[in-house]
């Protein structure tokens, strides 16, 4: 399993990309900044300036069915902001 689970690819960050040229991504809860910038910059051949990272701690989830209430949590994970040096764009969609 690699460094970079997924891009996250929202309104929010849409716009981030386009103004301040900052991207974000799931990553594995393990990595540090440098395993996560030399991940981004050797996936989509960019320079990375800035890497922030926060940690997501599960929820707790119930619901209700006929067989009673079902408890369980939803995953921990990890997401990390990168900013790009430059004029680097990274472009998501260009694989569709």
């Amino acid at each position: 399993m690699g460094i970079i689970i997924k891009p996250i690819v929202t309104e929010k960050l849409t716009v981030q990309g386009e103004k301040l040229n900052r991207y974000g991504f799931v990553v594995d809860r393990d990595a540090n900044k440098l395993q996560i910038k030399d991940a981004v910059e050797k996936m989509y051949g960019v320079s990375v300036a800035d890497v922030n990272t926060i940690n997501y701690h599960g929820k707790r989830k119930s619901r209700f069915s006929k067989s009673g209430i079902l408890r369980g949590r939803t995953n921990h994970f990890k997401k990390a902001y990168v900013t790009l040096a430059g004029e680097d764009k990274i472009d998501f969609y260009a694989n569709i």
